[in-house]
């Protein structure tokens, strides 16, 4: 590279120094906390003072009565994400896509994007408001068909789909602005060959319109399995109570409770540990998986 073209690229490279350092910070210092997970750590005596007990925090996480079925809680939550997260989006996209006047299309696109933007902690009171069994919204249309109130934020049968269905509506608006952008893409005389082939608005669908959104969904797909063990922390942590613990509670919120709230600071970190490796396996696996077949690298 020629000095000349550094020194017109110098403002690009000053700009990246923030995010940088703010990465360094908060996301390659922190990493060195990890020894936590091996030490039975005092906060009076440090990092360097507390006793080194191997793999003890691991050996009692895993003998935890509540840890298997928070594992399923966090993979069960986060895989019925990911499907609902793929299929909303697509359905939502083929559906604008038949929309001519752009208007309207637009219209529709902001209103479902908008959620995107709010907080968890915006729309978890709002979702308190509109579910409650006594006065919400929800409850009061249900019942014009009949069905008994339902407490969806306090029952454990339906506390897990009602984080699946809240966390479909704030994101499903984001996605189907990914898909729309693919389905510009589509060669249009495959349409028209299709028109002359006699193909009505399904079939098109079916045999020009999925096929060639095939390669992005294929790609969202396979980079979505990195997250199976992100079910949403904030999500969950502003939306769950004692009462649902049995089926909302993630390895995210249980390491917020055991290692703040009851202070075993090295069993959280353990299990903190425990999940980042876990993730970094799946990560690689759909990095391999994309690049298989979607042609996709990350690195």
């Amino acid at each position: 590279m020629s000095w000349k073209k550094s020194l017109q690229e110098m403002p690009l490279h000053i700009m990246l120094i923030p995010g940088v350092i703010l990465t360094l910070i908060f996301s390659y210092v922190p990493i060195a906390g990890i020894v936590i997970a091996f030490q039975n750590f005092k906060p009076a005596k440090g990092i360097f003072e507390s006793k080194w007990i191997g793999f003890e925090n691991f050996e009692y996480m895993l003998n935890m009565p509540n840890f298997t079925s928070i594992l399923w809680n966090t993979v069960f939550i986060a895989v019925l994400k990911i499907i609902a997260g793929l299929i909303v989006p697509i359905v939502a996209a083929l559906l604008l896509n038949e929309v001519a006047s752009a208007f309207f299309k637009r219209t529709v696109q902001t209103i479902i994007y908008f959620p995107h933007f709010l907080s968890w902690v915006i729309l978890g009171g709002i979702l308190i408001d509109i579910l409650s069994p006594s006065s919400g919204l929800v409850n009061q249309f249900l019942g014009l068909f009949g069905f008994e109130p339902t407490f969806f934020l306090g029952d454990d049968r339906w506390f897990p789909y009602t984080l699946v269905i809240s966390d479909t509506w704030k994101h499903f608006g984001y996605g189907t602005i990914v898909y729309l952008a693919a389905l510009t893409g589509i060669d249009q005389s495959l349409y028209e060959a299709a028109v002359v082939d006699g193909a009505d608005r399904w079939k098109q669908t079916l045999h020009v319109t999925l096929p060639g959104m095939m390669p992005i969904i294929t790609l969202m797909t396979v980079l979505s399995l990195g997250n199976v063990l992100n079910a949403g922390f904030e999500q969950v942590f502003n939306l769950y109570s004692p009462m649902v613990y049995s089926t909302g509670d993630i390895i995210d919120t249980f390491v917020y409770r055991i290692g703040l709230i009851d202070a075993q600071y090295g069993v959280a970190t353990a299990v903190g540990l425990f999940k980042s490796v876990i993730s970094f396996g799946l990560i690689v696996l759909s990095n391999k998986l994309a690049s298989t077949y979607a042609g996709y690298r990350v690195f």
